[in-house]
């Protein structure tokens, strides 16, 4: 029996005692009273269903098997009793919920479940996927998502090839290579890694939620191509399906503008070398920025700052090239349109973007609101007249990232040493490249 797109989909159900209750498939997806949890992380009883608004996918053993639904079944994620008030409201109501997750049931970390897209694209979204199939505005997703004509390409593909990508509005995939799309497959994590670029492991469901995910949106897949876990400026992967991510918790950038003069200088600091290691670093890859916000970087608890949201991000493959996916008609469809327009975009060539685009971005965004005003006199004066230039658009590419290595400079020695700034203390006591 599939779901059905309706106002009873987002209904709590105050007879369900669960953490989680996906009840969207004739398989059971109810969760079942479990045993007696840590003190730290107790049970809410109040109904919590996700459905399709969360999925995108109106079936839930669309999920089953990934590695995020085994954590919610196993209760190795769960929410915190201080979200009872958020969890009455509908689960289309907030952008994210927090929660606890854990590797091995004893230890426990704070996460957050993020929406890949707002409720309002969720909406409009359902609304397209029916409307393209002539179908009433309620409708299966699942069904009519499997007989398009680009999932019959992907359901006879070996190899993830560009034409299978062309017209996904994601801005990863705008600028694609072989080599990347390779890489998408050897180090997609809700399959057996058969270290292969070949999909011949890839079920009809596999390939189904990999496509999904690139057309809604790219920020999952960033993280399991490019892991922190081999110095990327990005977080762990915990998983996702459909519409939806578990992400490490963390402080937005936004929430450091008052911050003290050292801590301010830190940040800084930890900006403009993520933007260093994004325009030149071992695999030959540029990455750049459509737009940024405070809210795309984010703080670890030990100090550490890392990009919160990639969906922002493009890659260019400046070892391989990379070729601009076409933005004709003939490679429009549905999922182009998931969650933006259906009209084609002008965009720059893929050859266009400039290394300086991120340094510009980040000086014009955020820089200032970190470290105006915070130092004294003579060194706020520096700080300024190296803001002033990196901002600048019109400059070459060698003097706007001049102004940002010497921007780098000045903030160096301004940053302390202790505890506070734990992912390098107290190796900042015994290193100076710390």
């Amino acid at each position: 029996m599939d779901l059905r797109l309706g106002p009873e989909a987002a209904a709590p159900n105050p007879g369900w005692p669960a953490l989680l209750f996906w009840g969207v498939s004739i398989l059971s997806c109810s969760t079942s009273p479990a045993s007696p949890l840590p003190s730290l992380v107790p049970r809410v009883r109040t109904s919590y269903n996700l459905g399709r608004t969360f999925l995108g996918l109106d079936k839930c053993n669309a999920c089953i098997g990934t590695s995020i639904c085994k954590k919610f079944f196993k209760e190795e994620i769960r929410f915190d009793n201080s979200l009872a008030s958020d969890l009455e409201l509908p689960p289309d109501y907030l952008p994210s919920y927090s929660a606890n997750y854990s590797d091995d049931s004893k230890t426990w970390r704070p996460v957050e479940i993020f929406r890949l897209v707002s409720k309002e694209q969720n909406e409009i979204s359902d609304r397209r996927i029916c409307a393209s199939a002539s179908a009433p505005k309620t409708c299966s997703i699942e069904r009519i998502l499997r007989k398009t004509g680009r999932f019959q390409k992907w359901l006879q593909a070996k190899r993830l090839t560009l034409d299978l990508v062309q017209g996904l509005p994601s801005p990863f995939l705008r600028c694609p290579s072989q080599r990347l799309l390779d890489r998408v497959v050897r180090r997609y994590a809700e399959v057996a890694d058969a270290g292969s670029i070949f999909m011949d492991h890839f079920t009809d469901r596999d390939k189904l939620r990999l496509l999904y995910t690139l057309a809604v949106n790219a920020h999952p897949i960033l993280l399991q191509i490019f892991p922190g876990a081999e110095g990327w400026p990005l977080p762990k992967y915990l998983g996702s399906c459909g519409r939806f991510l578990v992400s490490t918790s963390t402080r937005p950038l936004e929430e450091f503008y008052g911050a003290p003069p050292d801590q301010a200088a830190d940040l800084a600091y930890q900006l403009l070398g993520v933007l260093e290691s994004l325009r030149s670093n071992d695999l030959n890859y540029f990455f750049y920025f459509t737009h940024v916000d405070a809210a795309m970087f984010g703080i670890f608890s030990n100090g550490h700052l890392f990009i919160r949201d990639a969906s922002a991000l493009g890659v260019i493959d400046k070892q391989e090239g990379s070729q601009a996916a076409p933005r004709t008609g003939e490679n429009q469809d549905i999922f182009s349109c998931l969650v933006s327009g259906c009209q084609a975009q002008l965009l720059p060539s893929c050859n266009n973007v400039p290394d300086k685009q991120n340094v510009v971005l980040v000086c014009q965004q955020l820089l200032p609101q970190l470290l105006q005003g915070k130092f004294p006199s003579p060194v706020q004066v520096e700080i300024d007249s190296a803001l002033a230039l990196c901002r600048q658009g019109i400059h070459p590419d060698s003097e706007v990232l001049g102004a940002a290595s010497r921007l780098k400079d000045i903030l160096r020695p301004l940053r302390t040493c202790d505890p506070r700034f734990a992912y390098r203390y107290p190796d900042c006591k015994y290193d100076d490249r710390f």
